[in-house]
């Protein structure tokens, strides 16, 4: 029989030196592939010039509303369309995209939610209405017309 000798001074310490380049690498790493998704505009947007805008101060309760021509005549013809968020919806279901906002925000800020519309300058004014009758039956009093500075044209 052999005998085994038992290490008494056995040391479980990890190297934790390069730990923080490890941390700052995955960091970077994150940063660089993460991409912010923003919204596709799907109508057209040329917005109108006015000379006395005032600038949100709170835009995490903005809720945007886009009016325009489809850029895809071919699949969606060229009558005025409204676009929230990333799909195309008629003026009935704008007090559902309402609520869905109010549910993002917190309880105290619901009755404060800005709705920004984003109307192309050559838009009809039918629709304008209809969106404007569908905020008030959800209760959204609070509309903000969106517009570029004078002289700025886009």
């Amino acid at each position: 029989m052999s005998k085994f000798k038992k290490k008494a001074n056995t040391s479980q310490n990890i190297p934790t030196s390069a730990l923080p380049d490890i941390i700052f690498m995955l960091l970077f790493f994150f940063m660089v592939t993460t991409v912010l998704r923003e919204t596709d505009i799907l109508v057209k947007n040329a917005l109108p010039t006015a000379s006395q805008l005032q600038k949100l101060e709170k835009k995490s309760l903005v809720s945007f509303v886009y009016i325009g021509e489809p850029k895809d005549t071919d699949k969606y013809g060229k009558e005025p369309r409204i676009q929230v968020n990333d799909v195309l919806i008629e003026p009935e279901d704008i007090p559902q995209f309402v609520l869905q906002e109010k549910e993002k925000l917190d309880e105290s800020e619901k009755d404060k939610i800005i709705m920004s519309l984003k109307i192309d300058r050559d838009a009809k004014m039918g629709i304008l209405i209809d969106v404007k009758q569908q905020l008030r039956e959800a209760n959204a009093l609070k509309v903000n017309y969106s517009s570029m500075p004078s002289g700025n044209k886009s």
